[in-house]
């Protein structure tokens, strides 16, 4: 009788266990992961009260938990990648209420090696050569508590969902709507110290993705929080593995915590027994703080309402002082070019995220409308907590904005107030020319008759800054994203941030170097002194990445990195240098014209400066008045070695604030 006992419940157990963890190769239910399979590194662990911990409040740290075997993800005939659904329990844990150091992300890849990706704003997913590389096959949903600008994130709390990039393809701040008549909503605090569901649905038929969100005593709401189309079977490989990715960062002492994970294949993910699941660590003290916070603080309630009166009048009245302008003496010759601060800010609605249309080298720039001419303007917010640097920059600045050329973005005025400068230029409607060569959309994709004009115009701004304005411009950041499109798409140079300027017949003082990977000089990267022949360099560099399609620098970390100017001189050696052309634009171009600029390109990023032509020369060759001389650009080999240096030098002063990333 008593072994027949014991068989009982050792069958009982074994039921259990097979309801808990799974129900298949297509679906599996954790309500608790004690005693689970999962594989986990970094920081993950199972408590022993049945969490999947994350992370353990260690500073910039990570880890990782997978479903210990790869799912199959597409089906016959076509082979497009299966519906899918996730149900999942989180919890993040930190030592500031409402505030946490980065997030977790729930993801779909083709492997369980992660070593190479980065904490912190990374997430634990990726690093920064790798993140936007398509390679990576990698879909996630991020729960992200960090404001990151590199990566446009809209807030310091956002679901967003990755495509193969922390760049996500939607992000909104959590919410759920109680009252779908009248569209009442109600926001929730990713770093709450609750525990959440979150259910991730994919519909293999129509490509819609759906996230949503809830708080954990709620069903799964009626309308999804975010909702939108992409087609996985351009993403995920035939198997993956599912898991969770968690992060931390220099600040705040944060835990992630899953409480409870299904998945479901095919359909829907199966039901998660919510009475089953694991407790979060610290709810019980927190919710005993609270009440204490409140009794301490009843007894000076009624004098904080009478004092909150006061100060709400007060900051009103410095609200208002706030926006006064300030005049300085040495700031009147320039009068004419001043905006009133109060113009400016009613021109971008209060300097509104709605109306944020990037970030450059020293702040960030708006889109406004002068309320007076009704004139569109770019509205770029300067902050500089040096007083002496900032008169420098002013004047520096103000001698720009007298620069008048068709090729360059005019810089309209500025204004003054306190330690803050904000800068007015014209507004250019079709942005940033790197939107144009990488896209995915055919639309968007420039011809070869524009790819050309835009060369050309770019050239001859760079010539007037080098030899006709009153003095030698250096603009020291040359690259796509600094190159903007008016409304009939013609090339303007921006972004004067890092510019230097100085005297005809002298030579630049400058010895930091500044600039973006990839488009730096070799003889820069050694020394830090810019000349013009170092814009030469960059030029080179922009003008084979705009012939090519090409980024000057691509690859993953553990791979050799791809370097354009290499790739196109192996070509012109193998006299197959029309093979290096952009195949988006499908042999519909000018052979002619994209020989010389295949050429032009290679002798402009010449290693050796004293080997480039000057600017001048460059737009005699870009007008046909003269045809390229025969010249051999530098042996591959010997190209890789001044690449190798400049980019292990590079990676040596990598911290210094005069580099850019890529803005």
């Amino acid at each position: 009788m008593l072994v027949s006992m014991k068989r009982m419940c050792l069958l009982v157990l074994g039921l259990a266990l097979a309801a808990s963890y799974g129900a298949g190769d297509d679906q599996f239910t954790y309500s608790s992961f004690t005693g689970s399979n999962l594989t986990v590194d970094g920081a993950a662990t199972v408590t022993s009260d049945g969490l999947l911990q994350l992370t353990n409040g260690t500073s910039n740290f990570k880890g990782h938990a997978f479903y210990p075997t790869p799912l199959h993800f597409r089906k016959s005939p076509n082979n497009t990648v299966r519906s899918f659904s996730v149900i999942f329990v989180f919890g993040i844990i930190s030592d500031a209420f409402n505030f946490s150091s980065h997030g977790m992300a729930f993801f779909i890849a083709p492997s369980k090696n992660f070593s190479d990706a980065l904490p912190g704003q990374f997430l634990g997913l990726m690093n920064e050569i790798n993140y936007g590389d398509p390679r990576n096959h990698l879909f996630a949903v991020e729960l992200d508590t960090i404001l990151n600008d590199e990566f446009s994130d809209t807030s310091d709390n956002h679901v967003g969902i990755d495509i193969n990039s922390l760049h996500s393809i939607a992000s909104v701040e959590p919410h759920y709507i109680f009252d779908y008549k009248n569209y009442k909503h109600v926001q929730l605090s990713l770093s709450s110290h609750e525990a959440m569901q979150v259910w991730v649905d994919y519909d293999g038929e129509t490509n819609k993705i759906n996230v949503t969100i809830a708080p954990l005593s709620m069903a799964k709401p009626t309308n999804p929080l975010i909702s939108t189309t992409y087609d996985l079977s351009t993403v995920l490989t035939e198997t993956a593995y599912v898991g969770f990715s968690a992060s931390t960062g220099p600040t705040t002492r944060t835990e992630h915590y899953v409480l409870g994970w299904s998945f479901g294949m095919g359909g829907p993910a199966p039901h998660i027994n919510m009475t089953q699941l694991p407790q979060l660590p610290h709810v019980q003290l927190r919710a005993h703080s609270i009440q204490k916070a409140i009794q301490i603080s009843s007894p000076i309630a009624i004098t904080i309402f009478f004092l909150a009166i006061g100060i709400i009048v007060f900051l009103l009245v410095r609200r208002q002082l706030s926006k006064a302008d300030l005049l300085e003496d040495w700031e009147i010759e320039f009068g004419p070019h001043r905006f009133s601060f109060k113009d400016l800010y009613q021109s971008t609605d209060g300097f509104k995220n709605k109306h944020l249309i990037g970030r450059g080298g020293f702040g960030q720039v708006y889109k406004g409308v002068l309320p007076t001419s009704k004139t569109e303007v770019a509205v770029k917010r300067v902050s500089n907590e040096s007083k002496q640097g900032m008169r420098e920059f002013i004047a520096e600045v103000v001698s720009i904005g007298r620069m008048r050329h068709r090729n360059i973005v005019q810089l309209l005025g500025y204004c003054r107030r306190k330690r803050e400068l904000i800068l007015v230029y014209e507004y250019m409607p079709n942005g940033s020319l790197d939107k144009y060569l990488y896209t995915s959309d055919d639309k968007l994709c420039l011809g070869w008759q524009e790819r050309f004009q835009i060369i050309k115009g770019i050239a001859s701004g760079l010539l007037y800054l080098h030899e006709y304005w009153e003095q030698v411009v250096i603009h020291r950041d040359i690259k796509a994203s600094n190159v903007l499109l008016d409304e009939n798409m013609n090339g303007r140079l921006g972004d004067f941030g890092l510019a230097r300027l100085y005297n005809h017949g002298t030579d630049p003082q400058t010895t930091r170097m500044a600039g973006t990977f990839g488009y730096i000089a070799p003889e820069l990267a050694r020394t830090g002194k810019a000349s013009p022949l170092t814009d030469v360099f960059a030029f080179g560099i922009l003008l084979l990445e705009i012939a090519c399609g090409r980024r000057p620098i691509e690859g993953r970390a553990q791979d050799t990195p791809f370097i354009l100017v290499d790739w196109v001189t192996e070509h012109w050696h193998n006299g197959s240098l029309m093979e290096a052309v952009d195949r988006r634009l499908q042999s519909d171009y000018n052979v002619d014209e994209a020989c010389v600029a295949l050429k032009l390109g290679l002798w402009c990023s010449h290693p050796l400066p004293n080997a480039r032509p000057s600017m001048q020369q460059v737009m005699l060759y870009l007008e046909g008045q003269h045809p390229i001389p025969e010249f051999v650009p530098m042996d591959v080999a010997c190209q890789a070695a001044f690449d190798t240096l400049m980019i292990s030098h590079q990676s040596s002063v990598g911290t210094m604030s005069g580099l850019s990333g890529g803005r």
